[in-house]
């Protein structure tokens, strides 16, 4: 299943189309490890008003499947450095996701075990008389 991706600029911005496709494909390739988990990702860059030496800022925004979005930012000097400060980011928080999303330690969690046959012997050993 393929990420859709959108990719948002201010008028501060240069770049264009160019800057989107390369953001398109930068993000698919690295997104392709979570097999359609993620469904969908926006891409905000923008420059603040501040003056600051670091006013570039960029904002990912990516929509698990089922789960509530998850938002990174990061400043940075330049465009090129805030999106990939805020990539690296992303992929940090959806890596830790859906590794507790997928993997249960090996086995399967205590959710998905089937429940007991006979919900009266839950903790009674055989050999206590019931009271």
């Amino acid at each position: 299943m393929l990420v859709q991706i959108q990719v948002n600029t201010d008028h501060n911005i240069p770049g264009g189309e160019r800057l989107a496709t390369y953001v398109t494909t930068e993000l698919e390739s690295s997104l392709s490890r979570f097999g359609g988990w993620v469904t969908r990702v926006e891409v905000h860059l923008s420059e603040d008003a501040g003056g600051k030496p670091e006013d570039k800022k960029c904002v990912i925004e990516a929509r698990p499947g089922g789960k509530q979005p998850v938002a990174v930012t990061h400043h940075a000097t330049t465009v090129d450095d805030a999106y990939a400060g805020a990539a690296h980011k992303l992929g940090r928080v959806l890596e830790s996701r859906y590794e507790r999303a997928h993997d249960h330690k090996g086995s399967d969690s205590i959710r998905h075990m089937p429940a007991p046959e006979d919900p009266a012997q839950v903790g009674v050993l055989e050999d206590e008389p019931r009271t």
